[in-house]
């Protein structure tokens, strides 16, 4: 079993998406107010992060300001509402399940959507999002060190491929409105593969190959099978090579191709480091139209300088990390709403099986040594004073099957801080663990440094490798361990093939369990939900006995906004308060 190395992901935990990449839909919805008034009034958002990409669900695009951006001006067959329930929206398409056996599920898009450069959105976007989201022409083999020795690795999706791999597009209707997926197996997520990704039209272009031509590939070409790999597929791999990093960026290109729309919104203006600016798309037609025409994001990573921005009129919704200070700041202001829950969301700290961690030894001895209860307390309880020490890798305690994960997958072997008993497990050795984090979150700070004093007195020492960057750095040496964040989009069965098999898109420490990517693989083709539960506790089960990381805490989650916005509440996926701006009514 070896690890499947992925590019360097941008977008684990620092919000998002990773977890929510299971489909490549974002807004969509149907509402009773499809013809409002729309008036010449702008909304200003603070966000933690700098605008990298226009593909979100990229192994290099994954970063969660990409994502919201991507909600504002992608439209999509469905949404997430908050009670994470899965909303269709018709004015875009629908998706429908003909059949049960085999499971076939018909795509068909509404007349006359097009892109904001004028071209039409028909099968041929679907057909290659299901290229891009399905893997399923890849027939790399890897080394242990995650490099291809043998096939090739295609579109590098930060999603999991899981369900969809086995899949195959049955019926293309004449008009380029419909078409059919069936699976050779079941699947419980069917209805989170929106299919519809980048504009075709721009990937060939910008790949060098005819449209037609790669369109007619996908449809024809034979599945990849690792074991007799073949010939690589030059037509497939030029659109791959520019689909996986050609919608990177530092500025608003000059080629607008590079940034079209399909939703409410399009990209105005960027200004690097500042804001980015997005204004009505003219060319949408779906139901999702807000009531305002200008939307400002602006990157404030500090969550002080968030509340003093919202505070000063500058801004007018703010999502700042959770803290006591944070929230005594904001109680204080006039005007202002404060909404608050917990996210779908937890940090941890997660170890590199290689290097000094290579040793299971080591890896459970540095373990003992974290101190989660002080971190809760901290951290977490002046927000939350019904805080607790997240005891479960994929679970949170709102779910019915927490406490039964709790009770078998063995975290109680780290319910305290065991320095004696690390020290025991290093037989006198005083390793060197590099540990990487964001320096500019003030959790992830105290989280290492309360780390690295506690490790101490096993006699580990704890190198700071914290980093601005952080995130480009996911599944590269320069760490041992790092500690970061998942959000969940409240939806679907994708983490244990996305993050935790050994073959997962968003896989960065070399993990590798056979029983582990056996789960991965049977969860998604089983529709009984109590045995996904089982079979999710015998994962976390593997993942504790490994020593894979620790999972520390579910994170409170604190949203702010002026009373100038009316209709925004509380939601605690990645797509955070902004899940409903078509509802939203802005005073001028």
């Amino acid at each position: 079993m070896t690890w499947r190395k992925r590019a360097l992901a941008a977008g684990a935990g620092i919000g998002v998406a990773a977890l929510a990449l299971t489909a490549c839909s974002t807004a969509g919805g149907n509402s009773d107010e499809t013809d409002k008034a729309v008036t010449d009034t702008q909304v200003t958002i603070a966000e933690t992060n700098e605008f990298t990409s226009t593909n979100s669900i990229s192994a290099t695009g994954n970063l969660d300001i990409n994502s919201k951006v991507a909600y504002f001006t992608r439209a999509g067959f469905y949404y997430i509402d908050d009670e994470y329930n899965v909303v269709p929206d018709e004015s875009f398409g629908k998706m429908e399940k003909v059949s049960d056996d085999p499971l076939q599920v018909k795509y068909t898009l509404q007349d006359g959507l097009t892109w904001s450069d004028g071209e039409a959105i028909n099968t041929d976007d679907l057909v290659f999002g299901w290229a891009v989201s399905s893997g399923i022409f890849d027939d790399a083999t890897f080394d242990d060190e995650g490099n291809v020795t043998a096939g090739t690795q295609y579109f590098e999706y930060a999603g999991s491929t899981e369900g969809l791999k086995t899949s195959k597009i049955t019926e293309v209707s004449d008009d380029k409105l419909s078409l059919t997926v069936e699976y050779d197996q079941p699947f419980v997520d069917w209805n989170l593969n929106g299919l519809i990704d980048q504009p075709v039209h721009v990937v060939a272009d910008k790949a060098g190959v005819d449209q037609e031509e790669l369109i007619q590939t996908i449809l024809d070409s034979p599945r990849g099978d690792v074991d007799a790999p073949a010939a690589t597929n030059e037509t497939l791999k030029a659109a791959a090579d520019f689909w996986n990093t050609g919608f990177d960026m530092t500025s608003l290109p000059d080629d607008e191709s590079l940034y079209l729309s399909s939703g409410p919104f399009k990209i105005a203006s960027w200004e690097p480091t500042q804001s980015i600016t997005l204004e009505l798309n003219d060319k949408y037609t779906g139901d999702l139209k807000p009531s305002f025409s200008t939307v400002v994001i602006r990157f404030i990573g500090d969550p002080q300088a968030q509340v003093s921005a919202l505070q000063n009129g500058e801004v007018d919704l703010i999502v700042p990390q959770a803290s006591a200070d944070t929230l005594t700041a904001l109680e204080g202001l006039d005007g202002v709403k404060v909404l608050q829950g917990d996210q779908l969301a937890y940090d941890h700290i997660d170890l590199t099986f290689a290097g000094v961690f290579a040793e299971k030894n080591v890896r459970e001895a540095f373990l003992k040594t974290i101190p989660r209860q002080q971190l809760v307390d901290s951290l977490m309880k002046p927000v939350n004073p019904e805080a607790k020490v997240l005891d479960s890798q994929l679970f949170i305690p709102a779910q019915s099957s927490y406490e039964a994960a709790v009770a078998a997958n063995g975290s109680d072997a780290y319910d305290e801080v065991d320095i004696e008993g690390a020290k025991e497990l290093l037989a006198g050795a005083t390793p060197t663990v590099r540990v990487m984090y964001n320096i500019n979150n003030p959790n992830r700070v105290a989280s290492f440094q309360a780390i690295q004093a506690s490790a101490a007195q096993a006699g580990i020492t704890v190198e700071d490798v914290g980093r601005e960057d952080w995130s480009s750095q996911l599944g590269s040496d320069i760490y041992d361990a790092v500690i970061f964040g998942w959000t969940s989009p409240g939806v679907g069965n994708g983490t244990i093939p996305q993050i935790f098999a050994s073959f997962g898109g968003s896989n960065f420490n070399q993990y590798a369990n056979a029983k582990v990517d056996e789960i991965a693989k049977e969860i998604p083709v089983t529709l009984d939900t109590d045995k996904i539960d089982e079979l999710t506790i015998e994962a976390d089960t593997q993942l504790f006995g490994d020593g894979y990381g620790l999972p520390l805490f579910q994170s409170a989650g604190l949203e702010a906004h002026t009373d100038r916005i009316e209709g925004i509440t509380y939601m605690g996926n990645q797509t955070g308060p902004i899940w409903n701006f078509w509802e939203w009514t802005v005073a001028e």
